[in-house]
């Protein structure tokens, strides 16, 4: 049985990727999910796997060196994906030193323990381990408005936000033990996720949220920033295939193909509410245009992002399968249904979960 060590595994993206790897292998794998649960870590993401005998949660800081370690030492580790990072682009203006420590430090810790419990005395390494660094688009920094324009694995770094350099910092150290010690790992560079699980500071579940709630939307500038977006599942597919077909020591690119400006999407998330809403709803009434509020713009915000998924496709076969007209419709019925696990994210329960399930471990 292969084992996964999965980094942020309680966050948005390694939630809905355990879920995914779940719901495909089943009993073939074991998945051991390391998180530290910050605020956008929220182990209810995960009810559908709790009690699993293949799954594993380890409450630790990937910055912790011992912890990470001990882990190595107690199980034979396969695979590592590592998902783990400080995110949100705000929260990197006002505390970068934050992002630092995790993406970069964190980084350079999770790279030592594998290469220490991987290496072999002549230099090589054991067979069929590989380590897969998780990163984003933002790296690359912006792009004008010419829609011929588009990221490659070729283009050159040119991060703008403290969370891109970190990053962007992170990348290159993977990139550093690759070329220097041939360790084996990969890299995948993605587009905006979007889906179930995601924390409402992130534009689509904080419109969503906001909306419902009859609350202003905030739109950064004039709202014709343009984000190429991901349905979550495909990613969590695309890093799959990676693991499986990816050859070692390169970067892929993983896009969606469905480029928006930001004011579209949230028009686009006002117009399905209203579809769904019953007209006996009294949120109806209020849920219109009206509610877009223009916010003073982010500092350093990028104009454009659209990444180029060519060659994970002409390599590995992997291409987007969710049209964004279908994603978002899914996406808003899930927070729609959802919305307990909203107020437990909103208010602050979803941190009971862990010491429900937890404290007696």
């Amino acid at each position: 049985m292969r084992t996964y060590l999965v980094t942020g595994g309680a966050g948005f993206i390694g939630s809905n990727y355990i879920n995914y790897m779940f719901k495909k292998y089943d009993n073939e794998i074991r998945i051991i999910n390391v998180d530290v649960l910050t605020y956008a870590g929220n182990l209810e993401n995960l009810k559908d796997v709790e009690g699993r005998e293949n799954y594993t949660f380890i409450k630790a800081d990937i910055c912790d060196r011992d912890a990470i370690n001990r882990i190595f030492e107690e199980n034979d580790i396969d695979r590592v994906v590592h998902f783990a990072a400080e995110s949100h682009v705000d929260r990197s203006i006002v505390n970068p030193e934050v992002f630092v420590q995790t993406n970069v430090l964190g980084t350079a810790t999770m790279l030592n323990a594998a290469k220490k419990a991987w290496e072999l005395p002549d230099g090589t390494f054991k067979e069929g381990k590989k380590f897969l660094h998780v990163s984003t688009d933002e790296v690359y920094g912006s792009l004008d408005d010419d829609p011929t324009a588009f990221f490659y694995e070729t283009t050159p770094y040119s991060p703008h936000s403290p969370y891109s350099a970190s990053k962007a910092s992170s990348d290159m150290l993977v990139k550093a033990y690759m070329d220097t010690y041939r360790f084996p790992a990969n890299i995948t560079n993605c587009s905006n996720n979007y889906g179930p699980f995601q924390f409402p500071e992130k534009l689509i579940p904080l419109i969503i949220h906001n909306a419902l709630e009859g609350k202003k939307l905030p739109v950064y500038g004039d709202g014709k920033n343009v984000r190429d977006w991901l349905y979550v599942e495909d990613h969590a597919k695309a890093i799959d295939m990676v693991q499986e077909k990816g050859r070692l020591f390169e970067t892929y690119n993983v896009g969606g193909h469905n480029e928006k400006q930001n004011i579209e999407i949230v028009k686009t998330i006002i117009d399905i509410l209203r579809e769904e809403l019953d007209d006996s709803d009294p949120r109806k009434e209020h849920l219109n245009y009206d509610l877009i509020t223009y916010v003073a713009d982010r500092k350093g915000h990028d104009r454009r992002y659209a990444i180029a998924p060519d060659k994970i496709k002409a390599e590995i076969g992997w291409e987007p399968e969710t049209m964004f007209k279908d994603g978002i419709r899914k996406t808003i019925k899930w927070y729609f249904d959802n919305q307990e696990w909203m107020e437990h994210v909103t208010s602050g329960d979803y941190e009971k979960y862990y010491e429900k399930m937890y404290s007696n471990r």
